[in-house]
């Protein structure tokens, strides 16, 4: 599948170690020379700045949607191509969802599991049919992809659900494998199921 842009779930920190910011620089990189535009969540701040300023600088295209609550506590990044102010957090996630054409997670709290699991979420619904990664620097992700794992073996989520999962420590490698990763047509809820 070819994609244009992908929506990448990032921190709004730094992180502990440097190769976390190191990974988000050569992700953007990565993105701006395949042509691909970048769609986040618009701050200047963390993992974000990184990625954006790293797409940017590269000659890249970087959407950010953000909303007006956080502009000032996020610090709106302000030399993007775009950047689009919404009133909800549920209208930014929805605005990053129609803009892009994939989904990327990269290391980050609370708010970038959510945000990456309402996406997978909608997958298994049916929602969307979009490809679904996780940048996996120095194995943060590992204890996360371990419960999913565990949530197949407990009979909670379906092995085909836990495998639109396309995971990678390496940045081009991600986007190679995302390119061509089979969407599964199967979603959560049939009515041999739904009882």
């Amino acid at each position: 599948m070819k994609f244009h842009s992908v929506c990448v779930f990032c921190a709004s920190s730094i992180g502990a170690r440097p190769l976390y910011a190191e990974s988000a620089r050569r992700f953007g990189e990565a993105l701006a020379a395949r042509d691909i535009t970048l769609v986040f969540g618009g701050g200047c701040v963390g993992l974000m700045g990184v990625l954006a300023d790293a797409t940017l600088g590269a000659g890249g295209r970087a959407i950010g949607v953000i909303p007006r609550a956080l502009v000032e506590r996020e610090i709106a990044h302000r030399g993007l191509t775009a950047l689009h102010v919404v009133e909800t957090m549920h209208e930014r996630k929805q605005r990053m969802a129609d803009l892009a054409d994939a989904f990327v997670m990269l290391p980050g709290g609370f708010g970038s599991w959510d945000e990456f699991c309402e996406v997978v979420t909608w997958a298994q619904l049916g929602i969307h049919r979009k490809p679904l990664g996780v940048l996996n620097a120095g194995g943060y992700y590992d204890p996360m992809l371990t419960m999913a794992d565990r949530a197949v073996s407990e009979g909670f989520v379906s092995a085909v659900q836990r495998d639109r999962l396309v995971v990678d420590d390496n940045e081009e490698r991600l986007l190679d494998r995302l390119s061509s990763a089979p969407v599964p047509a199967e979603v959560k809820w049939t009515p041999a199921v739904a009882r």
